[in-house]
């Protein structure tokens, strides 16, 4: 069967035939009818059979063949299209213009991470067809830039990743500023039992296509997992994409920090590797997707989130570095590949700390993954499993955040608890920190050990109380390490490496700056939880 049977019209069908694409792939032979006839619809179907033209060749289909039902000298928004990533956004977009490059409709694509002004002029020019994430069209929704009242059709697209970021909210907000009358279609990677709970409230006797059994993954993907000890990973990896000569690696880390050690430490192996992730600048993201597609760039270290709308036609090989907490993510990642009916590699280098991680994916997609040892990488049998929270990110896991009490917060720091504002003495507006508090009026200062002069008063200062013209002086003097006392215990800390050692009791003299994390003077830059597993979840 071909386009030209699915009612779509002729400069439709040509502009999709110039892209390469001849016959309707099983999501496409049911879903575009579907659209065409005007009813709601839940779809579910594998990464990379093609939903995306399932629903955007229908949509272009209706607004060129029928007029807006007010209309008017200007054009107005007719469909809209909601991502979860700004990639998928663009991508999403992307597809709109080359398959309407015919057609007279006109589309944009609304993402955050870039300035807001053009898209809005784009909207007073005038678009039928609006790609966004939910957080930047909430922003145009609450400017009162963007007018959504003739609104026919909404699609909610990898519906299945916008309910894992937690945009159910966003789209409730969405939605109640929508026309109620409307054409309403969601597209799914993944067919949960949460999609079909959205499905209830947002669809109206919608038809359903399910072209593939929930979770699986496609049948010409090649999937096999390396067992190989956690601090060898990336020497694996390097030993494969050198020996295999591999081009085109979509590389997934658990975390944006793996992301960027693991893209530092291939350009050390003389590999050209980018790491992409939330963290990244948006002109950041872009040029390194662009490099990847045009295969300038050898590889390309993303995170889950980051790596959605990466659609490179003959992508040959992704590689999970790390396992995925989510074994529906697992899906989504080696969906990358393999797209359009073509043949993709998808590996998995697992280390004792993951083998649950590896159960639970195996569990899901209902197959055992074939296991290799490569020779010279074999994993050592007794190796102990490490909670991956907590041990370092050499290995590909995730770091555990420090406690909050070895980074103190400081004056109009991110996450001060208010909101960047001082924070009260304890007792009597004396100025100290919460053990000096505790024990009683302020006691005089020891000299410090081989200097003539007392610590100066700028480090038992409070929180972010530092008056402005503190002599520099002061600021030099103050102790970098504070030395442990016989009759004290060590403070708490958490290393990198996961060690916890016991807390230090409060001293009942000398410097009170040791109280507010001695280690460091009032003047230095707060710390960030080195580990943090956290990715965008905006996403726009």
């Amino acid at each position: 069967m071909s386009f030209d049977s699915l009612g779509l019209s002729e400069p439709l069908v040509r502009a999709v035939h110039e892209l390469g694409y001849t016959s309707p792939t099983p999501i496409q032979l049911q879903a575009i009818p579907a659209v065409l006839n005007g009813g709601d619809l839940l779809a579910g179907a594998q990464t990379g059979t093609g939903k995306t033209a399932g629903f955007t060749l229908p949509i272009l289909q209706r607004l060129s063949s029928t007029p807006a039902a007010d209309a008017t000298a200007k054009r107005v928004i007719r469909a809209l299209i909601l991502t979860p990533t700004r990639e998928l956004a663009a991508q999403v977009e992307e597809n709109v213009r080359q398959y309407g490059k015919y057609v007279k409709v006109k589309s944009t694509v609304m993402f955050g991470g870039v300035g807001i002004n053009p898209q809005i002029d784009a909207l007073r020019r005038g678009v039928d067809i609006v790609v966004a994430t939910p957080g930047r069209l909430l922003d145009h929704m609450q400017q009162k830039t963007i007018d959504l009242s003739r609104l026919e059709i909404l699609v909610l697209d990898e519906a299945d990743r916008m309910l894992d970021m937690g945009f159910i909210h966003d789209i409730k907000r969405v939605l109640a500023k929508l026309p109620p009358k409307r054409q309403n279609l969601l597209f799914s990677a993944t067919f949960s039992d949460e999609i079909k709970a959205l499905a209830d409230n947002l669809l109206d006797s919608p038809a359903l296509i399910e072209v593939a059994r929930r979770n699986t993954t496609a049948e010409k993907i090649e999937q096999k997992v390396h067992p190989v000890d956690r601090d060898r990973k990336r020497e694996l990896l390097t030993h494969l994409i050198k020996q295999h000569n591999w081009f085109q690696v979509l590389v997934f880390s658990r975390t944006k920090h793996g992301a960027n050690r693991l893209a530092e430490q291939l350009e050390k192996d003389g590999i050209s590797a980018l790491a992409i992730h939330g963290n990244k600048s948006q002109s950041a993201r872009t040029r390194a997707l662009a490099e990847f597609k045009d295969g300038t760039l050898q590889v390309l270290v993303a995170t889950d989130i980051a790596a959605r709308g990466i659609d490179i036609d003959q992508l040959p090989h992704v590689v999970n570095f790390d396992l995925p907490n989510v074994p529906e993510d697992y899906v989504h990642r080696i969906g990358r590949t393999g797209r359009a009916g073509a043949t993709g590699e998808a590996v998995s280098l697992v280390c004792v700390d993951e083998v649950q991680l590896l159960k639970d994916i195996e569990k899901l997609i209902k197959r055992v993954l074939p296991q290799e040892v490569i020779p010279g990488f074999e994993p050592d049998p007794n190796a102990r499993p490490e909670p991956i929270q907590r041990r370092s990110q050499g290995g590909g896991g995730a770091r555990q955040p420090r406690q909050a009490q070895s980074a103190p917060k400081r004056d109009g720091a991110a996450g001060s608890p208010r909101g960047g504002q001082s924070q009260k003495p304890r007792q009597g507006g004396n100025g100290q920190g919460q053990g000096q508090a505790a024990r009683g009026p302020k006691q005089e200062q020891a000299p410090r050990q081989g200097a003539g002069k007392p610590h100066q008063a700028a480090a038992a200062k409070p929180q972010g109380a530092r008056a402005a013209n503190a002599p520099a002086q002061a600021r030099k003097d103050a102790p970098r390490h504070e030395p442990v006392r016989a009759h004290e215990k060590p403070r708490s800390t958490t290393h990198e490496h996961g060690a916890t050692h016991a807390p230090r009791k409060a001293p009942t003299g000398g410097n009170p700056g040791a109280l507010l994390g001695g280690a460091k003077p009032r003047g230095d830059a707060p710390r960030r939880p080195a580990g943090s597993t956290r990715d965008n979840r905006r996403g726009d």
